[in-house]
């Protein structure tokens, strides 16, 4: 039998993660190949964190290591595997000179001083799904240094400001693993495809939609929540809004960039300056947000104009169909 091109088994493959950052390369603010290596080795270390996602349970790597991590919360297995997998990447990739990660208290210095970039890392939000084969993610930031090339890098480098952000991205590790990132030139989505292990482009230009019916948010912390919020979520039942929380940041904003929808992380009493982490969970997912159209604040100003003070401080977030936003913005300047 002859096989055209036309056939279903000779349809193309599609364009791949390296040759769309090859292409784009171009559109980079600094296009000299550091940022399109840099966004490489990411997706190297993705591709072994989706591994040991996938055969966790075989190899007992569910569960927690008894231990907490810097922000006080119990580590688990695969959160100090990713940590370790994403160092290394970046480490042997060359290109990054430090790390910040949710892991670790203070820089982790790569030893490529000549290195143009740092990388901001959560390198497994919402690990705890893990033992009930929920849907996680890993969330990165980078910026280009201001300290000099060659030199250590400094609490500097990492304390620019969201604006400063040169790429930012998250991969999600769900029924199939997709990777999402900015250079500040629109979103692209690409999925994983482990018989050719690449990454496929399969979201080109990720709109947000301007308005949805999906909001995301802990209802158990309800009564923690300003009564501003408390009137909003109302309002988003009476108008029989479908209420979707996952627990995993990644998943969560994910779902609600593709089909429309708010994801609420107030303030509460028990913690009044917020919960998610300003330089690798509220500002990367913002650039992201941002380039697709989607409204991003902390109640008060845009996250990106956040100034930032500290690696591991905390904000409230709100984020996603730019109505939705808006009408909760309203309750909560009346």
């Amino acid at each position: 039998m002859e096989i055209t091109t036309s056939h279903p088994l000779a349809l193309p493959v599609g364009v791949t993660l390296d040759r769309y950052i090859m292409n784009r390369q171009t559109a980079f603010a600094y296009a000299t190949g550091e940022l399109s290596q840099l966004l490489r080795d990411i997706a190297l270390a993705s591709k072994i964190i989706h591994r040991e996602v996938n055969r966790a349970g075989l190899i007992d790597l569910t569960g927690g290591m008894g231990v907490e991590n810097v922000q006080g919360e119990s580590q688990q297995k695969l959160d100090v595997i990713a940590n370790i997998r994403f160092i290394r990447a970046l480490k042997n990739g060359g290109e990054a000179c430090a790390l910040l990660s949710e892991e670790d208290e203070e820089i982790i210095y790569t030893g490529n001083n000549n290195g143009k970039y740092v990388v901001a890392i959560d390198p497994l939000d919402g690990s705890s799904n893990i033992d009930v084969n929920v849907s996680i993610g890993t969330i990165f930031s980078i910026y280009r240094r201001v300290t000099p090339v060659g030199t250590l890098p400094q609490r500097e480098d990492f304390l620019q400001g969201g604006q400063e952000q040169v790429a930012a991205g998250y991969i999600l590790y769900g029924s199939s693993t997709i990777l999402v990132y900015t250079t500040g030139c629109g979103v692209n989505g690409f999925t994983y495809d482990y018989s050719l292990g690449e990454f496929i482009l399969s979201h080109p230009d990720i709109k947000s939609p301007e308005d949805g019916t999906i909001y995301s948010c802990n209802e158990g912390n309800l009564e923690q929540y300003d009564s501003s919020i408390q009137s909003y979520l109302a309002a988003c039942r009476q108008q029989q809004y479908t209420a979707r929380y996952i627990g995993s940041l990644v998943a969560d904003f994910h779902r609600n960039l593709l089909k429309g929808g708010i994801y609420l992380y107030p303030a509460t009493t028990k913690n009044p300056n917020g919960k998610l982490r300003l330089l690798y969970e509220c500002y990367p997912l913002a650039f992201i947000a941002e380039q697709a159209g989607c409204k991003i604040s902390d109640g008060n100003q845009p996250v990106l104009d956040i100034i930032p003070t500290d690696f591991h401080q905390r904000s409230p977030l709100f984020m996603g169909a730019p109505r939705m936003v808006k009408t909760l913005l309203d309750y909560m300047a009346t």
